[in-house]
């Protein structure tokens, strides 16, 4: 006779579990202390042509900030996705696809967005 515990001792590892939940909590942490400089920083892109806009996101400063957002965001964003994935999808096909398809768009997005304003900053 065995016991509920002895049924699923040793069926993984134990204390890795949370690994996600502190990663998500830490990019949320990282958006919320960056929401204010990349608020100002759209803030001073209002009304700007498209040399002001190159020469405001020209700046090292700016462009770390509006990265390290960028590199938060779409972290916090696969992180969410692939949990909602592996709770709700259940064929396991089907969850292997959607999870490899959400690190491509995540992938896709944080590219795209850096590109978008590395070439904004170089105003061509």
């Amino acid at each position: 006779m065995r016991t509920p515990l002895g049924r699923v001792r040793y069926l993984g590892s134990s204390h890795s579990g949370t690994t996600d939940f502190w990663r998500q909590r830490l990019t949320a942490v990282a958006m919320t202390v960056l929401i204010v400089p990349v608020i100002v920083i759209v803030l001073m892109l209002i009304g700007r042509n498209q040399a002001g806009a190159a020469q405001i996101l020209g700046s090292l400063p700016i462009a770390i900030i509006l990265v390290l957002f960028i590199i938060a965001s779409v972290w916090h964003m696969k992180i969410g996705m692939q949990i909602i994935i592996e709770d709700y999808v259940h064929n396991e096909t089907l969850k292997l696809a959607s999870v490899m398809a959400n690190n491509f768009f995540c992938i896709a997005v944080a590219l795209a967005s850096i590109y978008a304003i590395v070439k904004l900053s170089s105003g061509v």
